[in-house]
């Protein structure tokens, strides 16, 4: 590891204090237990008795048939895009919460459906299969439900990290769009059949409103907002700028941009316009702060999406959806603040470095010299403003070291004192969160956002 340059500093200024925390997560956290506590007691006050084993298992399926159809509800409005819960929790936390519960979900919902079939097959008297085929061709809606069952399970299939490798970003966001399908599909058995519905008017309703609220978040968050502001704010394609090898800036001209509301830190996902690139949005961050006329994303070449961007034409028409992200100001509680940067991971902290309140100091890590992107940009933010930056290589490898609290320490020597905003490659960002508690910072006081979904 080495410093390529001395560290810069100014003047000494005036720091704010620090935000209070943040409670919507818990709140967030807290409603839906609270609705899972809800559905439980569903099935409690419509259950006289549990006796005989094929009580025991039917009501098991019931419980969590129940279960599954709430969390389906409660995975789409994590990823409905709902700005409080985005800008609050953040998108990447709420991508983990949906990938977790996606997993328990699942596992209801298969439980589900092998605790029902074992259940009726003991009350009926008669086998295994012989259920199930009853149960798929005679009772109402269960042909969809099952196709809805099918899909989930397709889904879970492509979601899993193996098999997310080995497809684009492109490919497996479209076939997740399945589950809404499957959601759509499912929806009409459980009301038909579920023995907590039929007949129970109150609960009916009180499940069509809770579904009919998740659709019509997603469809404003996901669909209609972004085609109003897109009509509203006319983005397109001022230039594309080369910034290091395989890295380039591609800046955007629009009407009202400050309506959006964007802080440095946050991403939009882009569609670009031009043959090869509209059928689909990719997230990248603002790389500048935002501008009433202008924005600034700078991409590195890392597929065949990012990769094309360097051949955008000035005029090419771009939706943006967004912002999106809690990687903002809004995070920052001490007086002192470290921003580490890990290659193309400079983006969101570039524009933090511009405009993050109090005491800051830019630790920039890449492989060579020349993948340094936006070097005189850094340069002149921490002259005006008088922050501290430091310039970090690998290469050559006779001068390298590993990202460790030690190396840290000598350049930061009071480290401990400082809150961390952190953005850069997986690898880089995992060592770097080792070394950061090594070296006595609480894991509260370490920001990072993967940009990874």
């Amino acid at each position: 590891m080495t410093a390529l340059s001395h560290p810069r500093r100014g003047a000494a200024r005036s720091l704010r204090p620090g935000r209070p925390p943040s409670f919507v997560p818990l709140l967030a956290q807290a409603a839906v237990w609270a609705g899972a506590a809800g559905v439980l007691g569903l099935w409690w006050t419509g259950t006289p008795s549990v006796v005989s084993p094929a009580d025991w298992l039917t009501g098991a399926g019931r419980i969590t048939g129940l279960l599954a159809g709430y969390g389906c509800a409660v995975l789409v409005a994590l990823m409905a895009r709902v700005p409080l819960l985005d800008h609050r929790v953040g998108t990447d936390r709420l991508a983990r919460w949906h990938a977790m519960g996606g997993r328990y979900t699942l596992s209801l919902a298969l439980a589900h459906t092998l605790l029902i079939i074992w259940g009726y097959a003991l009350t009926s008297h008669s086998g295994v299969v012989h259920q199930t085929t009853t149960l798929v061709l005679d009772y109402p809606d269960m042909l969809k439900a099952t196709a809805a069952f099918l899909l989930l399970m397709a889904t879970a299939v492509v979601s899993a990290r193996a098999a997310r490798r080995r497809m684009s970003y492109e490919t497996w966001h479209y076939l997740h769009f399945a589950t809404y399908l499957a959601l759509f599909l499912a929806f009409g058995h459980q009301l038909s059949n579920g023995a907590d519905f039929v007949g129970h008017r109150p609960a009916q309703l009180a499940w069509y409103a809770l579904y009919f609220t998740v659709a019509a978040l997603l469809a404003w968050y996901r669909f209609l907002l972004p085609v109003r502001r897109a009509l509203r704010h006319r983005l397109r394609v001022a230039d594309v700028r080369r910034e290091a090898p395989g890295v380039v800036s591609v800046h955007l001209t629009g009407r009202h941009l400050t309506e959006l509301g964007a802080q440095s830190g946050q991403f939009f996902r882009w569609r670009f316009l031009t043959p090869g690139l509209w059928w689909t949005a990719n997230p990248y961050s603002l790389s500048a702060p935002p501008l009433p006329h202008h924005l600034r994303i700078t991409v590195k070449d890392a597929g065949g999406h990012s990769a094309a961007l360097a051949g955008l034409r000035p005029g090419t028409r771009v939706w943006a959806e967004g912002p999106y992200g809690a990687f903002t100001a809004r995070r920052r509680r001490a007086d002192k603040v470290l921003l580490l940067a890990g290659g193309v991971g400079i983006t969101p902290l570039r524009a933090l470095f511009e405009t993050l309140p109090g005491e800051v100091t830019l630790l920039y890590r890449a492989r060579r010299p020349e993948d340094l992107a936006l070097r005189c940009e850094l340069d002149a933010i921490a002259a005006a403003r008088g922050a501290t930056v430091h310039y970090v290589v690998d290469e050559p490898a006779v001068l390298s070291s590993p990202l460790t609290a030690r190396a840290l320490h000598r350049l930061i020597p009071d480290l401990a004192a400082h809150e961390v905003y952190l953005c850069g490659p997986p690898g880089m960002a995992e060592a770097a969160r080792r070394a950061l508690r090594g070296a006595g910072i609480p894991r509260r006081h370490i920001h990072h956002e993967s940009f990874e979904f």
